[in-house]
């Protein structure tokens, strides 16, 4: 089967750089599936999981909490600040950092109103990873 290259990026180093036959990822917009020849975009990512399809099989399953992706027939490079293989996502750990979040955005409820979006994304992102996740 075709393959593009998947390329997924945090601030501190290269995760992933390999070809793949198909990445599901989680636009703003919805679930997006990417295969060989797609249509170049860039796309924002909300808090969700990133599949990871070759040989037929899916093969990796990362949250990431937000991020961009730029697309191209022959690649996906995946901009994100927080990824986590979901068999390391601690429950615990996530409905900890979600109750934080949710006092920060209760917080921010008279700060300006791209504060108060930032803080509600990452209540969001963070009610995902703890629905998610597979570690204890």
């Amino acid at each position: 089967m075709a393959t593009f290259l998947l390329e997924l990026v945090s601030p501190e180093k290269l995760l992933l750089s390999r070809p793949v036959e198909m990445v599901t990822i989680p636009a703003v917009e919805g679930e997006m599936g990417v295969l060989p020849g797609h249509a170049p975009m860039i796309v924002v990512l909300r808090g969700g999981v990133i599949r990871v399809r070759e040989n037929g099989a899916e093969t990796e399953r990362l949250f990431v909490a937000g991020g961009f992706a730029e697309v191209s027939p022959e690649r996906v490079t995946i901009l994100a600040d927080e990824v986590t293989p979901l068999a390391s996502l601690s429950r615990a750990d996530s409905e900890r950092r979600l109750a934080e979040a949710e006092a920060a955005a209760t917080a921010a409820a008279a700060e300006p109103e791209a504060k108060r979006e930032a803080a509600y994304a990452r209540v969001q992102a963070l009610r995902t990873a703890a629905s998610v996740a597979e570690a204890a």
